[in-house]
This record gives structure tokens, C-alpha cells and sequence, in this order.
């Protein structure tokens, strides 16, 4: 049996929601620091996310007219609940002490409310541009989430398993997916990347035309619950790909002490998430905002056909090579 001062310290100080907060902000202000660089800036200090999180926590909440002000307070809090959660199961250090079979399909789900929220913020508010805004997110939403669904679950079918720690010691003792799942790989970094709605995917933010989409009527904690919610689901992302795909935390070999082994493999989460943000950075930089069209026709015609072609290399390979 699993000490239970154990989980409350798993799941509340490292690598619980203490530490899943400090990295959020941290890679928050890596990814801007990275844009700025490419783009031959300088970029904002190490502290700005911080600094940008007090300020808007401490400014007024403006209630829109006729909109229930508790619902309004509610969404912001449910969707920074759910991805907090989600990142309880992706590998840190080891396999996950809250590990369960299904568990993937569980993260899936969770890191789907946030979008679901943009919608309803957007949709409750009464604002026409955050109405626009919130029907482009979950729009948006039924374009990239099939492929990028069977991108994540491909890996679970070769390695026979839907828990996401089973999922990277499967690689351990074999190859990381990335080298028999390459399609899946790519598809998963281009739906992440519209999961958190990022260039080329902010089409219900587009700030030249609805202003700030499902954003613009938010204002104080409810505008910093979002931003913060985002920052997070850029870390759980990240973290999923990379146990998914590039190995997660785990060691070609165990080391001995145990915290020696845990220690190794914390370096290699973090390694590894830096290293899909450095990809997630580039993508912003280099490309454009597509029209809502734009991708519902890429989305469909070749997003969702190279997932689909992944799934049936991964099922003639599981025929041949993984079933006994």
C-alpha cells in the first residue's frame, strides 16, 4: 500500500502542483524568450510571467452585463483544475505512483476541458467578438482533436497498454516511438500546438478581427486563471509527448541509489519538454495565422489522413513484430 503523506507530498509539492506551477511559468517565459530570439529581440526577464500573473490577480473583476458573475468565477477555476489533474499521471521521475490502466484516455479528456471553458466564457459573455471567438475554439476543436487523438493512441496500441507509465517502460525495453512512429509524432506536435491555440492555430484569438476572441471579456483572476491554465497545458503537453513518444523519464538501465535513478530521470523530463517547446517555439515563429477554412481543409484532407495512414502502419507492425 502507497503512503498516503507520500501521495499528499507527490501530489501537491514535487512533482505535484508547487512544481507544475514554477515550470509552467518558467517555460512560459522560455517560449517567449526563444520567439524573441529568433526574431532578433531581446525578450522579456525570467520573472515577467510571475510579474504578469500578481498583476492581473490583483486587478478588478468586471462583470459583464447580465452574465452570472459565480459560473463566470467557476469555468476559469474547473479548467485549471483539469489539466492540474491531468499532469498527476504523466511520468516525472519514474512511473507514476497514481499510474492506472486508462489512464491516457483520462488525460485526454481532461486537457479537452480547457477548450470546451474558451467556448463557454466566450459563449456566456454576451460580447460578440468573444461569441465568435468561443465558436472558432470549439470549431477548431473537432478539426485538430481526432487526429491528434489517434496520434496519442497509437503508441498505446503498440505498446498493449492505455496507462502512460506501462507506455514508457515499454519503451525502455525496446525503442522510443518517435523511430516507429514518426507520422504520430509529427501529427501530435501539430495538435498540440492547436490544442493551445499557437500560431498558426490562433484563429479564435486573431486579434485583428474579434479583438480578443472568448478572451476579451475576462478580466483580474479570471483572466489570470486562463493564462495560467494555458501555461500549464503547455507543460502537461509537452510532458505527454515526450513520455509518448521520446521515452518520458525513464533509463536505458536502473541506477543504484533509487534517488540517483530518480534524479537521472527528472533531467531527462526535463530535457525532453525543453526540447518539444524548442519545436512548439519554432512553429510560432516561422508560420502565419491560418483562416478557419484554411484548416478545417489541411486539418481534414491531410492532418487527419496521415493519422489515420499511422494507425495502419502501427497495426501491421504491432501484427509482425510486437503480438507474440
Amino acid at each position: 500500500m502507497i503512503d498516503p503523506v507520500f501521495i499528499l507530498l507527490y501530489t501537491f509539492a514535487f512533482p505535484g502542483f508547487l512544481f507544475l506551477f514554477a515550470y509552467a511559468l518558467f517555460l512560459s517565459y522560455l517560449d517567449r524568450k526563444i520567439a524573441a530570439r529568433m526574431q532578433q529581440r531581446v525578450g522579456p526577464p525570467f520573472y515577467q510571467p510571475f510579474a504578469d500573473l500578481i498583476k492581473m490577480l490583483g486587478k478588478e473583476v468586471i462583470n459583464p452585463h447580465g452574465v452570472d458573475s459565480r459560473l463566470f468565477d467557476a469555468i476559469p477555476v474547473v479548467a485549471l483544475a483539469a489539466v492540474m489533474t491531468a499532469f498527476l499521471y504523466v511520468p516525472v521521475t519514474g512511473a507514476s505512483p497514481l499510474a492506472f490502466s486508462g489512464d491516457l484516455i483520462v488525460v485526454l479528456y481532461l486537457m479537452t476541458l480547457p477548450t470546451i471553458a474558451l467556448f463557454l466564457l466566450g459563449w456566456l459573455s454576451r460580447n460578440i467578438f468573444s461569441a465568435i471567438g468561443g465558436i472558432r475554439a470549439v470549431t477548431q476543436l473537432f478539426i485538430y482533436e481526432v487526429p491528434f487523438f489517434l496520434a496519442l493512441l497509437t503508441p498505446a496500441i503498440m505498446a498493449g497498454s492505455w496507462s502512460i507509465s506501462e507506455i514508457v517502460i515499454w519503451q525502455q525495453n525496446n525503442l522510443w516511438l518517435v523511430f516507429l512512429q514518426p507520422i504520430g509524432f509529427i501529427v501530435a506536435l501539430i495538435g498540440l500546438q492547436a490544442k493551445l491555440e499557437r500560431t498558426p492555430f490562433d484563429i479564435p484569438e486573431a486579434e485583428t478581427e474579434v479583438v480578443a476572441g472568448p478572451w476579451t471579456e475576462l478580466t483580474g483572476r479570471r483572466l489570470a486563471l486562463m493564462h495560467l491554465t494555458t501555461e500549464v497545458s503547455l507543460v502537461v503537453g509537452s510532458a505527454l509527448i515526450a513520455a509518448l513518444f521520446l521515452g518520458g523519464p525513464m533509463l536505458p538501465w536502473a541506477l543504484s541509489p533509487a534517488w540517483l535513478n530518480a534524479a537521472a530521470g527528472f533531467g531527462l523530463f526535463l530535457a525532453k519538454t525543453l526540447a518539444v517547446l524548442l519545436v512548439l517555439s519554432s512553429i510560432t515563429v516561422a508560420t502565419g495565422r491560418l483562416r478557419i477554412d484554411q484548416l478545417n481543409d489541411i486539418g481534414w484532407r491531410y492532418i487527419a489522413s496521415a493519422a489515420l495512414v499511422q494507425v495502419g502502419i502501427v497495426l501491421v507492425i504491432n501484427y509482425l513484430w510486437v503480438t507474440p
